[in-house]
């Protein structure tokens, strides 16, 4: 067995070296394919041209990139050479990106194009131990303090024979204890911690893979997810010890024709592609003229009574169940037909990680016959902790553990997770690293959850996001953020707020698609700010939380909401993985939730 990742990728290019490792899209947007042998030896030859930059074992080198063929052989390179990889997120700002650099000492940035070189050289007097920035795209020229990544390239191929046995060395050197990569935290709130992963970390996630047999050597799998997210990372990781082959696009605006193209076996994503595919399906369902559009709405009701009795562990009924029938065989049938058109056609099943996938909707894609398996896991776990299995899927739960990985749920409700995964600290911060890592290698996760009696772990909600409210409820808003996206494809983004009111308010993001389809079917016009602020919409939004709140405990339903005339955007109200940044939004947002307050309402 390997003791290194790195060495897991010699092992399969020892096994596989002709076979396809990895398509990507070309700079005309053309699909290109590289061999494993290839693929090795373009690691090499960057390996080498790290080693010409004095990049010695232990040191750090960032990657400030989009997911791309490039940035795996820069990864490639950087562990061959016994360095540690520093991901950075491409959307973050200059500020951001001089603290992490500067936070885990990197010698060596790897930088997509110009773009990401510019908020270096911004922060380039602040940048004390860079010596070097590497410009992928070959957009730069070659200076003191910037090399063209072909030049590199060429620098490497010319010393490679000459080089070879000390980089074998360096490889050779590695062992599952020795540190792989830092992660930085996406920071919904405060500054980023750099969580320290190892060798070990990762060849666990590989074995535990190949334990519960989630992809073969023949699968093709597609990667769009950011390289900075651990998510991604333990994907790359799995498929350097499986060998099948990854298709790779970094373009979120690419997911849906990427997916015509590649047609792959299994996909992981995060629930807000799921979010859009499902806001879109329901959307054009709904909106179909005459019967047919009746007759899908009848089908969503179906579906969302029929997910709401099994969410509660109640039985169906006899009725309930010929209604389900015929809604599959009526109009969920050819829903499949077409998102397994749309899919490429020969997908096995989706993956969702990294943020909680809405229940009811999960129902929908399994009754019209898509598997989505939903995970959990944090950046400090290796993201692998528990997984629903292929033919063992429990929606509303996360799955079980990955054998070897142990849940045991605290007296406060807190999720605790041990295992080979766990993270070893977080970068130079041991006092975080301490309130974390709790006795016998226990890793406190923050996360509030239930293991039900089969062990299957179902995920309640964030401790620190918990809203407690001036009546001392405890409330729980993700659960209720995602009944209302589930319930109305129109919504795009919901945030609740009401820690210590006296009762819950909401702000709204409507979705650009659906809102435009809303307006022109009503014969409204304008752009999306003029929409959102039109009584017909806001009559519609409202529907739908009186809905939700009918299903709600009374302190947990929203008194009020506010529509905002834009949708959330990455590096601001959201996550790169397209996570709400609680913590930014109830201060963003802090006039529009202190105006929703007052005290003719009652708690």
């Amino acid at each position: 067995m390997a003791s290194s990742i790195i060495g897991a990728f010699c092992e399969t290019v020892s096994k596989r070296a002709n076979d396809p490792a990895a398509r990507y899209r070309d700079a005309h947007e053309r699909w290109q394919t590289i061999t494993w042998a290839e693929m090795d030896q373009a690691r090499k030859a960057l390996a080498v041209g790290l080693m010409s930059l004095d990049v010695q074992a232990k040191q750090r080198v960032n990657t400030l990139a989009a997911t791309s063929e490039k940035w795996m052989i820069a990864d490639l390179a950087i562990q061959s050479v016994g360095g540690h990889t520093v991901p950075i997120y491409q959307s973050n700002t200059a500020s951001e990106c001089e603290y992490i650099i500067n936070n885990c000492e990197a010698v060596v940035v790897f930088a997509e194009n110009q773009e990401q070189l510019a908020k270096l050289q911004s922060q380039k007097e602040n940048l004390p131990n860079l010596r070097k920035v590497v410009i992928m795209d070959d957009s730069g020229g070659d200076s003191e303090w910037t090399v063209n990544w072909s030049t590199l390239m060429e620098i490497g191929r010319a010393s490679v024979g000459a080089q070879a046995q000390a980089l074998e060395a360096r490889t050779a050197a590695l062992t599952p204890d020795d540190v792989l990569t830092l992660i930085y935290t996406s920071g919904t709130t405060g500054r980023p911690k750099g969580v320290v992963l190892t060798h070990g970390n990762m060849l666990y996630e590989i074995q535990a893979s190949l334990q519960i047999g989630m992809s073969t050597p023949q699968d093709v799998q597609l990667l769009f997810l950011p390289m900075a997210h651990v998510f991604a990372k333990v994907l790359q990781c799995v498929w350097f010890g499986i060998g099948h082959e990854m298709a790779i696009d970094g373009d979120i605006q690419r997911v849906s024709a990427n997916l015509a193209d590649v047609k792959p076996h299994l996909v992981a994503s995060v629930p807000r592609i799921f979010e859009k595919v499902y806001a879109k399906t329901v959307g054009a369902g709904l909106e179909a003229p005459g019967v047919a559009g009746k007759l899908f709405a009848w089908a969503l009701s179906v579906n969302d009574r029929y997910a709401q009795l099994r969410l509660d562990d109640k039985p169906i009924p006899l009725g309930l169940r010929i209604q389900m029938g015929i809604a599959k065989r009526l109009v969920l049938s050819k829903v499949n037909k077409k998102l397994t058109a749309a899919f490429g056609g020969r997908l096995r099943f989706f993956v969702s990680g990294g943020a909680p996938l809405p229940k009811k909707m999960a129902y929908f894609f399994e009754n019209a016959g898509i598997t989505i398996l939903e995970g959990y896991g944090l950046t400090e776990t290796s993201a692998g902790g528990t997984l629903n299995r292929p033919h063992a899927n429990r929606i509303g739960t996360v799955g079980r553990p990955l054998p070897g990985t142990e849940i045991k749920i605290a007296s406060d409700g807190e999720i605790l997770l041990r295992g080979p995964g766990v993270m070893r600290e977080y970068w130079k911060r041991p006092e975080a690293t301490a309130e974390v890592l709790l006795n016998d290698g226990w890793f406190a996760t923050g996360d509030i959850g239930q293991l039900d009696k089969d062990g299957y772990l179902k995920i309640t909600d964030r401790k620190k996001d918990i809203i407690v409210t001036a009546g001392g409820k405890n409330v729980a808003p993700q659960n209720i953020e995602n009944l209302v996206k589930a319930q109305n494809p129109l919504i795009s983004q919901v945030v609740v707020h009401g820690d210590k009111r006296k009762y819950l308010s909401a702000v709204v993001t409507l979705d650009p698609d659906n809102l435009a389809a809303f307006g022109k079917d009503r014969g409204l016009s304008g752009d999306h700010a003029a929409l959102s602020a039109q009584p017909m919409v806001r009559e519609e939004i409202q529907k739908t939380v009186d809905i939700v709140n009918g299903q709600l405990a009374s302190y947990e339903t929203i008194k009020r909401f506010e529509i905002l005339d834009h949708d959330f955007v990455i590096g601001e109200e959201l996550t790169p993985t397209l996570k709400v940044k609680r913590k930014v939004c109830n201060e963003k947002y802090r006039s529009l939730f202190d105006g929703m307050y007052d005290e003719a309402v009652a708690a």
